[in-house]
């Protein structure tokens, strides 16, 4: 009973659905997250610890950054959640997608390494080539 109970409160928020969706696919810092939600990273850090307690997300440390990315097992049931509720379509969801793919072009640049194991299967294809 409690795992069903902390999985919910894990996506009863909307800032928690807003970080599932942006890492889905791509691993993120709580710094990058933080930028591309505009809110302080300490509020961000929080809610990151509810999804994860819930076992919905794996990390990867990286010097001194954490990245997080929503765990593989649980992807099929987060993408079917966000496809029944239509999230595709949903406005803010688009706008952190729009400013995720803004922030990401300037990783290389900025203070965060990027992850090294938690990399997208796009870019893991790209690395092989």
């Amino acid at each position: 009973m409690n795992n069903v109970v902390t999985f919910s409160r894990a996506l009863a928020d909307p800032t928690r659905w807003r970080i599932l969706s942006l890492v889905m696919d791509e691993a993120l810092c709580v710094c990058e997250l933080a930028d591309i939600l505009e809110m302080p990273q300490s509020t961000l850090s929080s809610h990151v610890q509810v999804i994860r307690r819930a076992g919905l997300l794996e990390s990867e440390k990286c010097e001194k950054w954490t990245y997080f990315r929503i765990e593989r097992g649980i992807l099929p049931l987060i993408r079917e959640i966000a496809r029944q509720f239509d999230s595709a379509n949903d406005r803010v969801l688009k706008a952190d997608a729009d400013k995720a793919v803004r922030r990401l072009a300037y990783r290389e640049a900025s203070c965060c390494p990027g992850p090294r194991k938690l990399i997208s299967a796009t870019k893991r294809k790209t690395h092989v080539s």
